[in-house]
């Protein structure tokens, strides 16, 4: 436990903060695989509007500093892809 008055502060600040960083992952995570799980149904129309949420779900964490920005151009990459080769 600290002891000093601003490392009392750092632990209140960090712990918001991870409250914060946790929704945004959680979030984009829980959008990642309903567009999975649209494409798995072989549902195009689903698929595709659950495509428009994951990216900006995705886009949001990578602007907050959560995730890194190759994860956030892998990721968008890999589920267009899958969207885009249903049929």
């Amino acid at each position: 436990m600290p002891n000093m008055k601003n490392a009392k502060k750092a632990v209140k600040t960090i712990e918001k903060k991870r409250v914060i960083n946790n929704n945004y992952k959680a979030s984009m995570k829980t959008a990642i695989k309903n567009v999975e799980r649209a494409v798995a149904s072989k549902d195009k129309d689903a698929a595709k509007e659950a495509l428009k949420v994951a990216i900006k779900r995705i886009d949001k964490a990578g602007s907050a500093k959560v995730v890194t920005n190759n994860y956030v151009a892998r990721n968008k990459s890999r589920l267009t892809k899958k969207v885009n080769d249903m049929q």
